[in-house]
């Protein structure tokens, strides 16, 4: 389980780091009057952060099946963030 909880962890992370870069792109892309991320893939970033942050708290609080649970909530919304707003 610890490994499962490490690799969630380290998703969460990159999703948390992937949601700051997107941040930035925007605020420099606004100051320098060149067109980056907008508004809606700011906000899917910055929800899917805090959704997979949380659930990787809750994993790292709890074992068994509650900790699993919240592992695979992590990997299925960091899914979800890559497929609609990097593959699509």
């Amino acid at each position: 389980m610890r490994v499962v909880r490490g690799l969630s962890g380290i998703v969460a992370a990159g999703t948390f780091v992937l949601m700051l870069v997107v941040v930035g792109a925007s605020v420099i892309a606004d100051r320098r009057g060149f067109p980056g991320p907008g508004g809606e893939s700011v906000a899917w970033h910055a929800v899917i952060a805090a959704i997979v942050v949380a659930a990787q708290m809750y994993s790292d609080r709890h074992r068994g099946f509650a900790a699993l649970s919240g592992s695979a909530l992590v990997f299925v919304m960091a899914g979800v963030l890559l497929w609609t707003q990097w593959w699509s």
